[in-house]
């Protein structure tokens, strides 16, 4: 009898990684970590400092340091190596550097004999997914990139502090690119079942004029907010991978909106690109298409549209 154990590669052992490892390891959500870098006595220090929280946390996650080679029997990797960017710069300006990376990390993997799921984290995180789904040759619902779950955490954050309830019961997306150009389906969003837009209606005393293109705007400059206060941001990413990896292990069926290959979804072919999607033991086993309206609808496609232009440049070798 053989006991099957979860085993979980991170390649790229710096702030996002790492805590990825250790949300991974506080949560008890598998077996076994693998830290991957190209420095290893980083990756050595990052495994002794996880080791050190057990005696004190429910479970005994195993993490150890390892190599590509490692990889064959992974049930998933993360890969969080990339470019950030500098100052001035937006995550796409990094594409160039981050291709050249990716690619020296997929080829050994896959040279290992893998055949699970890529979980890419990697900006710009939709090209990069679908520059690892060009190289691996894996089916796509076994590459998969964060796209725009963390968006939609911090989305639900804004509404449920503007109408003064728990963030776990608003009901909305953002979607499209995981940068400037992502987008929010407003007339699908709820507030535990009733539309946002007639709290707004039936609220005006207490919300006054909402806009809705500036919580957007808030949306997408969350993320530089908190690299102008500490340099990156790492939590929220973390735990946002640490929720996916935790779909697909324990064969949820859970609905996040990550970045995956649209096939005449919304629209749209040969893209990878942020929608609901429900993840399980397979991966990315199925797209949810929500009816947007014919203005959201094309708010979409402009932002697939500037996902396509920068993919076409890393497929056709930049």
């Amino acid at each position: 009898m053989k006991i099957k154990t979860s085993k979980i590669a991170i390649v790229g052992c710096g702030l996002v990684g790492s805590s990825t490892a250790f949300s991974l390891v506080t949560q008890g959500i598998c077996d076994e970590i693998l830290m991957i870098d190209i420095n290893e006595e980083r990756a050595l220090g990052e495994v002794l400092d996880l080791r050190d929280t057990i005696k004190y946390l429910d479970r005994n996650v195993k993490v150890r340091v390892a190599g590509y080679k490692d990889c064959s029997d992974a049930d998933i990797i993360v890969i969080t190596a990339g470019a950030p960017p500098q100052k001035g710069q937006t995550r796409l300006d990094t594409l160039e550097v981050s291709a050249k990376i990716v690619k020296t990390i997929v080829d050994p993997i896959m040279a290992s004999g893998f055949d699970g799921i890529f979980i890419v984290v990697s900006n710009p995180v939709d090209i990069m997914a679908h520059y690892v789904y060009q190289l691996s040759g894996l089916p796509k619902n076994q590459v998969i990139g964060t796209g725009s779950a963390l968006d939609t955490s911090r989305l639900q954050n804004f509404i449920a502090e503007l109408v003064n309830v728990d963030p776990r019961s608003i009901y909305a997306y953002s979607m499209g690119e995981h940068g400037d150009s992502q987008m929010v389906p407003w007339s699908t969003v709820t507030v535990a079942g009733k539309p946002f837009q007639d709290i707004i209606h039936d609220n005006k005393d207490m919300l006054g004029d909402v806009d809705l293109d500036e919580i957007v705007k808030k949306t997408v400059r969350e993320g530089w907010e908190i690299y102008q206060r500490k340099g990156t941001t790492y939590y929220g990413i973390a735990t946002t991978c640490a929720g996916i990896i935790k779909a697909i292990l324990y064969d949820e069926n859970r609905i996040i909106p990550v970045s995956t290959l649209l096939e005449g979804e919304y629209g749209q072919n040969g893209v990878y690109a942020g929608v609901p999607t429900i993840l399980n033991r397979t991966g990315a086993a199925d797209i949810l298409e929500i009816h947007m309206t014919e203005e959201e609808l094309e708010r979409f496609r402009s932002s697939a549209e500037i996902i396509r232009e920068y993919t076409d440049k890393v497929l056709n070798g930049i």
